[in-house]
């Protein structure tokens, strides 16, 4: 019986050898030609399509999921016998399965013993599904907190809705210690209440403050249709967690993207009923001194309550499942905006804000807290994190996970999702759009090989996002470079097209990453030209700059140093300044060949094959040619003139 020898895969206990040893009498070693006959030989082995999850904080299963991978051990030529100790020392919540693991000398069949997805449901219920443990535990000592802290031992409605006022008005302070003490086993009430013992924001000092009055229905009717938002998205995170989980790409991505985008969608079907609970809320709750942020926090959750709807939320879950268009290459956006556009941060500006004074007071109605999911803070430019008073543009980036931008993850692997994505927050936050950045990131193989991208395709991507416009005297121009939006100045000019930056996406201590490699930074390259435009539809141009990415590996675009060190360079972009103000037609075999270089990226986004269905690749095209063809036709339009 023991002629019969089989390789094994494991991700748990049995990585250890002396553990395996005691179980089947074998143990293993990652050397080539290992010392004895009970020692095997074993190497290094990545499991693909699987995440290990441990509902019991004790025993790992490997469980099905889309984008997952667990790393093992591949233990080639356990005897039979040994196999059928191994048997009995699982149990019955694994089932015993053949699986396909990748090893560095090539994909190889192994045995592995995988979750029972039956007997895991059946002893633990919901809590297999998904590897949050410590998170359920961590939140549920929150909830108690508040409990114990919010009128301790009511059991009114009014009751609970407070608490969960006071919950959105520390929500900042929940997802940091949530990030921070994944994974901690333990967690002192101490330092709990310490953390979670704070004031809450009030804004009654503004009432009596003459230039802060006209502004403050503006921001209290924001402050509702963020909390119902914020409302609506703890309701399907919650409720359709696993189903969410399925659709996202894996846990390194930001996990509530797709749970942000239907409650965005749902809000912003209903303007109507919005505009109504909104002017409801001003009317029954007057800003006379009387009701502090708290009483309107409370209004909006009692009014999400009453408008939430499981069934549009399932029926949008199922909408995104069918139109998604998932690859590889992690994205991430950055939305701006602004009533006064570009002059939000100019200093000899003298225009106002009429709506909210360039949001001077966001951080006094506690926006700064309340816009986290979808890593809302004013940007000044300036580079200071401090949030108070700041005026300037309103940026929201979902899957930032700190001011400071230090701790961040990809809101998306997929195009379609992005662009939903960017499109309905526009929609969502009454403010005028501004510019929008797109981040893509880096392949490991692409750092410190990136190249200077051709000029003419700079012009390309000008074309297709910096805003070509008319001016009143008839002429064209890229607004995005035109009104120096893009060049900066300190201390000398430069291009802002696109820079390569480092993005963190796990504390030290995420339970969720098994080996110190996995803690290195990412680094993505963020283009920063784009114009957002609320009726654009920007899928082209993400996978444009995704075929790009792949093809061109293009370098930051332009620095000081670049144009410093280059003479070529300044000419370049001497020119393109040029070009800028006064376009003339994209040559077409620069079309054509941009368009080329795109479509070699996208047919090589899986190791030299596509991700993507050629159909949808083949439409990316196209919708890109046309729009270079429009452009042309335009200007051409123009000279004729």
């Amino acid at each position: 019986m023991d002629n019969d020898r089989y390789n094994l895969f494991v991700y748990g206990s049995l990585r250890d050898p002396n553990i395996l040893k005691s179980v089947c009498g074998y143990s293993f070693s990652l050397k080539k030609n290992p010392r004895g006959p009970q020692v095997l030989h074993a190497e290094l082995a990545i499991l693909p399509g699987y995440q290990k999850v441990s509902p019991d904080n004790v025993y790992y299963y490997a469980t099905p999921q889309q984008g997952g991978r667990i790393e093992g051990f591949l233990i080639y030529g356990l005897p039979a016998s040994a196999v059928e100790e191994v048997d009995a020392y699982e149990g019955k919540f694994y089932d015993r399965g053949t699986v396909t693991v990748n090893t560095a000398s090539g994909s190889v069949e192994s045995l592995a013993y995988l979750g029972s997805l039956e007997s895991l449901a059946r002893k633990f219920g919901d809590r297999w599904h998904v590897n949050l443990i410590h998170e359920l535990w961590l939140r549920k000592r929150i909830t108690n907190f508040f409990k114990s802290r919010t009128r301790p031992g009511e059991k009114s409605h009014d009751a609970e809705v407070e608490r969960r006022a006071r919950r959105e008005l520390l929500g900042t302070t929940e997802r940091d210690l949530v990030i921070s003490h994944l994974g901690s086993d333990v967690v002192s009430d101490f330092y709990l209440e310490n953390e979670l013992d704070r004031p809450f924001p009030t804004i009654r000092h503004l009432f009596d403050d003459d230039e802060a009055r006209p502004y403050l229905p503006n921001y209290v009717a924001l402050v509702i249709k963020q909390i119902i938002l914020n409302q609506f998205e703890h309701k399907l995170h919650s409720r359709y967690r696993y189903d969410l989980e399925q659709l996202g790409p894996s846990r390194r991505f930001y996990t509530r993207s797709i749970s942000l985008l239907i409650a965005l969608r749902m809000i912003n079907a209903n303007p109507q009923t919005v505009d109504l609970i909104l002017g409801r809320g001003l009317e029954t709750m007057p800003l006379d001194g009387n009701y502090d942020l708290l009483d309107y926090v409370k209004y909006a959750i009692r009014a999400a309550d009453s408008m939430f709807d499981s069934r549009v939320g399932r029926s949008e879950l199922f909408k995104i499942h069918n139109n998604c268009q998932p690859g590889l290459t992690p994205l991430g956006a950055e939305v701006e905006l602004s009533n006064l556009g570009f002059k939000a941060i100019s200093e000899k500006n003298g225009e106002k804000d009429s709506v909210f004074d360039n949001f001077q007071y966001f951080s006094d109605f506690g926006l700064d807290i309340m816009t986290w999911k979808l890593g809302g803070y004013i940007d000044d430019h300036s580079g200071d994190s401090d949030p108070d008073g700041k005026r300037g543009f309103l940026e929201l980036a979902p899957g930032r996970l700190s001011r400071l931008g230090d701790l961040s993850k990809p809101a998306t692997n997929d195009p379609w999702i992005l662009n939903q994505l960017i499109k309905e927050t526009t929609k969502f936050y009454p403010i005028g759009p501004h510019s929008l950045h797109i981040s893509l990131q880096l392949r490991k193989r692409q750092i410190g090989k990136q190249k200077v991208l051709r000029p003419g395709f700079v012009k390309c991507l000008l074309a297709l996002g910096g805003d070509p416009q008319r001016l009143m005297s008839g002429k064209m121009w890229i607004s995005r470079m035109g009104h120096d939006e893009i060049k900066q100045y300190r201390p000398d000019e430069e291009l802002v097209f696109a820079r390569t930056s480092k993005r963190k996406y796990h504390r030290k201590n995420d339970f969720m990453v098994d080996h110190l490699h996995t803690f290195a930074p990412t680094y993505v390259q963020q283009y920063k030209f784009i114009r957002l435009n609320s009726r654009a539809n920007f899928e082209p141009l993400i996978l444009a700059l995704k075929g790009l990415q792949i093809s061109c590996n293009p370098a930051d675009y332009l620095t000081i140093a670049q144009l410093e060190g280059s003479q070529n360079l300044r000419n370049i972009y001497a020119e393109l300044k040029d070009w800028a103000n006064a376009p003339t037609p994209i040559n077409r075999n620069v079309c054509r060949e941009f368009l080329q270089a795109v479509q070699h990226g996208l047919m090589n986004e899986g190791h030299h094959k596509p991700v993507h269905k050629l159909h949808y690749i083949d439409w990316a095209l196209s919708a890109t040619d046309v729009q270079l063809r429009l452009f042309n036709k335009q200007l051409a339009e123009n000279t004729r003139r």
